[in-house]
């Protein structure tokens, strides 16, 4: 039932869309200083992306560095500051 119900609202939706006709929405600025704007803002956002995935790349290396020199693990025969 609820497949069927589904797959009528997929038919009225489409149905809707078909309806409302060949009707252009401009989502994109006309102007050119506008597109550059938006270009840069794009340039911007991805650059701190990648550097994003760069840094954390790095801090995973930089464990698995220290994981593999064992500082990480407790000695035993430590001197404690009593």
């Amino acid at each position: 039932m609820k497949r069927l119900t589904m797959a009528f609202a997929g038919i009225v939706i489409t149905a809707a869309a078909l309806w409302a006709g060949p009707e252009k929405i401009e989502v994109f600025p006309g102007a050119p200083y506008e597109r550059l704007t938006i270009y840069e803002n794009l340039i911007i956002f991805w650059i701190g992306i990648i550097g994003l995935v760069v840094i954390i790349g790095m801090k995973l290396r930089e464990i698995q560095r220290i994981r593999k020199m064992g500082i990480d693990r407790e000695e035993k025969d430590t001197p404690l500051l009593d």
